[in-house]
């Protein structure tokens, strides 16, 4: 085809072929162009403001418009993850750091980018929080949704305000696929079944976790191994386990202690583990406020409207766990119980693994939700614990008074905990120092800063001594109270506890209550229906 014009101000422009002329003229345009540059404010009317940030001006997150040279809206193999990360590290060196926590059944790398403007060492006041996608071989939506997060940081840390205060302020560890393994074997346009649910080895990983609730004798898998191990090293704040097969944020406990009631008949315990009866944690509040985040970001999920007419429908788009169906060994229980870290299960799709023309609604439903969601971990308390001459106590365990799940310092002695506004105790022991108790307050428009130093413990002649100031163990009271008592050399010293505080409950129910028999054998395989059902 030719392209023929008239006179030009500078002269005559040749017969050229219409591709041809194409091409000369991108040559002379600019070769850069800000990928957000023509983005559109997103706010839905119902969504939650986050007034956490230093300016109080920030504008919302902008729509991510998409790069197609990097990355599409299609669904990405092992390979083609690992070169999406691996480019997207070397494009962007001063916003990301890639590294492996593991390897899968099959050897493939269990990867974790980090998004933030530290990325590569821990910056000493900045709180660290997670996503972990794709734990459900079968549930890819959440795999996918987190590469177009990483894509959309990187690319619009320079144009959205929101975001760079965010990566300036927090470190961002992304795991995008937990099961590697099983996502290859699944199969595109599969919205229910088990089909690549499960690992190379047929485990469920979601019930691989140790269970506060009920002794989980399943053997721990690589993937999830890699998880404790990582989780163990870094003191998350806050975290969201991406899933597919409903529409609701779910909140801990996964599991309930109501089964132990039944410990003598396993048809009673098959039963009542189906009477969706809640099992609530002592931070409840703080749970359904982050679900709330989640939810009301989101396009639709706070309308609660049922995926299928015979699936639940959630009021406000929330859940607990337990009340919705109950589990053994769930990653958000271990999380929370064993190292404080808040984290919440997030199931984004009706359909476990939908087409794949699908996924960029699915990002846009879910893009406000996945950023505002992280920006909480910035509410709350949040300071340092120090000796006399100001040198951070490392795990120090730390607990809100009434609220029986603790958490730790990091090697800075920094803590983190995310509270609603109102009036707090915070209690700190530490080996070797007298225990401390400290009011404060949470207000809604930015997080307490709170530094607490203690004095080291005194020696004692005899039984009924007192710690500093001439009252007991940190203004508690004479004598071995709140977790203190007499170590050796006659110096005060918490009892020794887990790692940190933990709900108390029965003991295991033991032998009665194992999986033994034939009436637990069909409560196992109602549990593994209606999981593979509903996610």
């Amino acid at each position: 085809m030719i392209l023929r014009r008239s006179h030009l101000a500078a002269g005559h422009l040749p017969l050229l072929p219409l591709p041809l002329l194409w091409m000369i003229l991108a040559l002379l345009l600019p070769a850069t162009i800000p990928p957000m540059c023509h983005g559109k404010t997103v706010g839905p009317s119902d969504s939650l403001q986050v007034q956490l940030q230093p300016d109080q001006g920030l504008p919302e997150p902008r729509a991510y418009m998409p790069d197609a040279q990097h990355l599409d809206f299609v669904y990405h193999d092992h390979e083609e993850l690992t070169r999406f990360l691996r480019a997207t590290s070397a494009r962007y060196p001063n916003l990301t750091a890639l590294y492996s926590i593991g390897k899968s059944i099959q050897g493939r790398d269990l990867w974790v980018m980090v998004v933030s403007s530290s990325p590569y060492e821990h910056m000493v006041g900045k709180p660290d929080v997670k996503y972990v996608g794709n734990i459900h071989g079968n549930e890819p939506v959440g795999r996918e949704m987190l590469l177009h997060l990483i894509q959309y940081f990187v690319t619009s840390y320079n144009t959205d305000q929101y975001v760079k205060w965010l990566l300036d302020n927090t470190r961002i560890h992304i795991l995008p696929t937990m099961n590697p393994d099983g996502y290859a074997v699944s199969k595109e346009g599969t919205c229910d079944g088990g089909q690549g649910r499960y690992n190379a080895r047929g485990f469920d990983l979601n019930r691989n976790f140790p269970d506060y609730f009920k002794q989980n004798n399943k053997r721990g898998q690589p993937e999830t191994d890699a998880v404790k191990d990582w989780i163990s090293k870094i003191q998350f704040v806050l975290s969201g386990s991406l899933h597919g097969g409903a529409l609701v944020a779910s909140y801990p406990y996964d599991n309930t202690p109501n089964s132990r009631i039944c410990r003598s008949s396993a048809l009673c315990a098959m039963f009542q583990t189906y009477s969706a009866a809640p099992s609530l944690t002592p931070d409840d509040d703080v749970f359904k406020h982050l679900s709330l985040v989640y939810a009301r970001n989101h396009a639709k999920m706070s309308r609660g409207v049922a995926c299928k007419s015979a699936t639940p429908a959630f009021e406000n788009g929330i859940t607990n766990g337990a009340a919705w169906y109950p589990l053994t060994g769930g990653m958000q229980d271990y999380n929370y119980v064993w190292y404080g870290c808040m984290e919440i299960t997030l199931e984004i799709s009706c359909c476990k693994f939908p087409p794949a023309y699908e996924l960029k609604k699915y990002w846009e439903d879910n893009q406000l939700s996945l950023i505002k969601f992280l920006a909480e971990a910035h509410r709350g308390v949040q300071g340092f614990v120090f000796d006399p001459a100001g040198m951070p106590i490392e795990r120090a365990s730390i607990k809100i008074k009434g609220r029986d799940v603790g958490f730790q310092t990091t090697k800075y002695g920094e803590f983190w905990r995310i509270l609603l506004p109102g009036y707090y105790k915070v209690e700190v022991f530490a080996e070797g120092f007298a225990p401390r108790e400290v009011e404060f307050v949470i207000v809604e428009q930015h997080p307490t800063l709170l530094n607490v130093t203690l004095q080291p413990s005194k020696r004692i002649e005899g039984i009924g001594a007192v710690g500093p100031a001439g009252i007991g163990p940190g203004g508690l009271g004479a004598g071995a109270v709140g977790g203190v008592g007499v170590g050796p050399g006659g110096l005060y010293r918490p009892i020794q506890t887990p790692q940190h505080y933990r709900p108390p409950v029965p003991p295991y129910a033991g032998a009665a209550s194992s999986d033994n028999g034939i009436f637990s054998t069909i409560s196992n395989g109602l549990n593994s229906l209606y999981s593979n059902i509903f996610g």
